[in-house]
């Protein structure tokens, strides 16, 4: 499977800026709480120290994830979007076939995902039974609950 993550220009703009945050802000901040631990003495049992040393290993860690997110991003261009088909990005306003629930999601990249905001990931189960769907079809997904059964109403960009 492949690890390609496809952003808005927004997202990826909004991804580059929080990279850069935590390289600058984040580093400094990091070294100056391991400077200060260090002068407390023995280092051997100096748990602010350890503490210290710990942040600055998940802060390294938290870079270097978002440095290979970004280097495998794309970035989508909505003008060349179509909306005849589900495709990320796009707007899905679906019926649960069982009990004729209607909700609508927007398909996003893993990174963007929120279903508060009713933006699901394209790679969750219900994001990849949607994708490539046209009006009127039927997604089959399979849930730990079972295969639910989604007509599709209708898709926006």
């Amino acid at each position: 499977m492949s690890n390609i993550s496809y952003l808005t220009q927004e997202s990826y703009d909004r991804l580059s800026a929080e990279l850069d945050v935590l390289k600058s802000d984040g580093r400094a901040k990091v070294a100056a709480a391991i400077a200060e631990a260090r002068e407390k003495g023995d280092l051997s049992e100096n748990a602010e120290y350890d503490a210290a040393k710990d942040a600055q290993g998940m802060l390294e860690a938290k870079i270097n994830e978002m440095e290979k997110a970004l280097a495998n991003s794309r970035i989508i261009d909505m003008s060349q979007l179509d909306a005849s088909s589900v495709t990320v990005l796009s707007k899905v306003t679906l019926r649960n076939v069982k009990n004729n629930f209607e909700v609508t999601y927007q398909l996003v990249a893993e990174s963007e995902a929120d279903t508060k905001q009713k933006k699901i990931s394209v790679k969750s189960p219900l994001g990849e039974g949607l994708l490539g769907k046209a009006v009127g079809d039927i997604a089959e997904i399979k849930t730990p609950a079972g295969i639910l059964q989604f007509e599709i109403l209708n898709i926006e960009l």
